[in-house]
């Protein structure tokens, strides 16, 4: 029985994903495949490779469309490592992803970790 479950999101930029993951101590693989309960697998063109027992994969439904993740959510060990739906793993490929666009249009990011985990990014010419 699978348990894997599939959120649409709008990642598009695999480079700030890789920061993402990066920052969260957790690996970005390619082409291989993701690992769930019971020994159950889903294969993604790309994997977070999480530290705990479960992983993520993430696909496109087609080229031009943004990746959909999916993972196995039972007993919490992925909400443990990127929070609910998600929530870290989105979060720092938000900030990655602004400070990417940012250095294109050549302005500086100031970024500040708020006492409530969220993150403020400030930018300036």
């Amino acid at each position: 029985m699978s348990h894997f479950t599939t959120i649409l999101t709008q990642i598009r930029d695999v480079e700030a994903l890789e920061a993402a993951c990066t920052e969260l101590g957790v690996e970005l693989l390619r082409d291989t495949d993701a690992r769930g309960f019971a020994d159950s697998a889903r294969h993604g063109e790309l994997v977070v490779r999480l530290q705990g027992p479960y992983d993520i994969a993430a696909n496109r439904p087609a080229p031009t469309e943004p990746y959909e993740l999916t993972t196995d959510w039972w007993n919490g060990h992925v909400e443990r490592e990127v929070g609910p739906n998600y929530g870290r793993l989105l979060q720092l490929y938000g900030v990655h992803k602004t400070m990417r666009e940012a250095a294109k249009k050549h302005l500086r990011v100031t970024r500040r970790q708020e006492t409530d985990g969220s993150i403020k990014l400030t930018l300036a010419a």
